[in-house]
């Protein structure tokens, strides 16, 4: 039997970081974005004799991992134990406990054994304790993030605030699947607003934007409105067709739920609607790597293009939500970093063969932001009163193409050494090649700033260290930092 401790000392009370692994997301917001695997069910929460159940990919075979939940104690931590997965045995122990100054200490401990005895060990031991290492460096991180988050979010609200209750579309993406769990870890209630699945479970909200149908009263009481959805624009070529469809997912889906809240008795206070960077169009003129004194921000002018003409509609869009007295806040996102999605999952298979390298000259700018900071602004603009209108959710230093493929390719320790050409991408992918892929303008989150909110990832290389689990000496392990 082999034994494996970690443990960090929290930005929060004890009750608080007892609190966030009890409640709904918080297993989610747990699995490494590097690997393969997925939450396949919670089964009675955590509480005694309850069962986890995670699926995971290993060399490309999947692998259920059942654990059940012992010793549970509300204020001092549970332990699970493998009933089925890929080790001989495991267990699993939680453990929390109070430090002074208002922090706690978490412990986990881990004994387990690898199947096939001494071989075993020989052929995968230190691989399993390098994985282990690694994995709970990143789950600490992340919690220690989430918990000074939450902090700071009660801290905004006012001590007797009570939780929100907040109505989400696109809860399945790349952003609304980590937002809902990063929400309900701080004691939010999420109401997802969902077309008619399987799944739909009790209490979703249910809407179709192609018909124009929704039940608008789902949405009674919502203290606010979270808008995500939209087609992907980066699935396949522009052709006239797919243009209408991502113009008409936008524009149209947002018109239909903002027509929606118009009319509540009792209305959100506030909708905070996805839109886009690409509003600013393509501006080579500018400095790709983030000159303050040029780089846009929220009073830069429309841009010319398909991604811009879009992106201004789909903020008109919600016009009648403005109209009804609801602040509307406009989020400008950026460049998405996460492995799990978006275009850094899009670059992870030429990347990990060593085909990374710019695109076109490489010199056009990428606004991006990291996952958690784009959840964590999500709820910054919910309780912000003072902010509506366009926000440019993006790091403070947007970057060139190339150097973005750089930095990736430096945390997935790979060379970048694969240029693909201009002429390349304007064949393969058309407009949507020349737009999205060679085009970009440099862009600045002034008002953003301004508010108060801190990044925690203000640099791309230490956001890809995070997302890829690598060490940064940047990464604070004082909770007070």
């Amino acid at each position: 039997m082999t034994v494996f401790l970690h443990s960090s000392r929290m930005p929060a009370p004890v009750e608080d970081l007892a609190a966030w692994h009890f409640r709904d997301g918080a297993l989610d917001r747990l699995l490494p974005p590097w690997q393969k695997v997925r939450v396949v069910g919670t089964f009675g929460g955590v509480a005694e004799g309850s069962i986890a159940e995670l699926e995971l990919s290993i060399g490309g075979i999947p692998i259920r991992w059942r654990a059940v939940h012992e010793d549970v104690d509300p204020e001092r931590g549970f332990r699970d134990r493998q009933v089925q997965g890929p080790f001989a045995s495991w267990v699993h122990d939680h453990r929390f406990m109070p430090e002074p100054e208002g922090h706690s200490l978490l412990e986990d401990r881990i004994e387990y054994a690898i199947r096939f005895g001494p071989v075993g060990r020989l052929l995968a031991g230190a691989k399993v304790r390098a994985d282990l290492d690694r994995t709970f460096a990143f789950r600490h991180d992340r919690l220690r993030h989430d918990l000074r988050r939450h902090v700071e979010d009660r801290t905004l609200a006012g001590p007797d605030a009570a939780p929100l209750q907040i109505a989400l579309t696109g809860s399945s993406g790349m952003v609304g699947r980590p937002l809902r769990a990063f929400l309900a870890t701080g004691g939010h209630h999420v109401r997802r607003v969902v077309r008619g699945r399987p799944d739909r479970a009790a209490g979703d909200v249910s809407w179709d934007p192609v018909r124009g149908e929704i039940d608008g009263r789902g949405l009674e009481a919502m203290d606010a409105v979270v808008h995500l959805a939209g087609e992907n624009i980066a699935a396949g070529r522009w052709t006239p067709a797919r243009m209408a469809s991502i113009r008409s997912s936008r524009v149209e889906g947002t018109r239909l739920l903002c027509e929606a809240l118009a009319k509540l008795e009792r209305p959100p206070r506030v909708l905070v609607s996805a839109s886009a960077v690409g509003v600013y169009g393509d501006r080579p003129d500018l400095d790709a790597e983030g000159d303050p004194a040029t780089a846009l921000d929220e009073s830069g002018p429309q841009g010319a293009g398909f991604l811009a003409e879009t992106a201004a509609a789909w903020e008109a869009a919600t016009r009648p939500a403005e109209e009804a007295g609801i602040r509307v806040v406009h989020l400008r996102i950026g460049v998405v970093v996460s492995a799990t999605g978006g275009i850094v999952a899009k670059l992870r298979p030429p990347f990990s063969l060593g085909l990374g390298g710019p695109v076109g000259h490489g010199r056009q700018a990428m606004p991006w932001i990291a996952l958690d900071d784009l959840i964590a602004a999500i709820l910054w603009s919910i309780r912000r009163e003072d902010l509506s209108g366009p926000i440019n959710a993006v790091a403070p230093q947007p970057r060139s193409n190339r150097t973005f493929g750089r930095d990736l390719a430096r945390a997935m320790r790979r060379p970048f050494l694969a240029p693909l050409p201009a002429f390349i991408v304007k064949a393969a992918f058309g407009r949507m090649g020349r737009e999205l892929l060679l085009g970009g303008a440099p862009v600045a989150p002034r008002r953003l700033s301004e508010s108060g909110f801190r990044f925690d990832f203000p640099t791309l290389d230490r956001a890809l260290a995070f997302e890829f689990g690598r060490p940064h000496p940047e990464s604070p392990t004082d909770p007070d930092a």
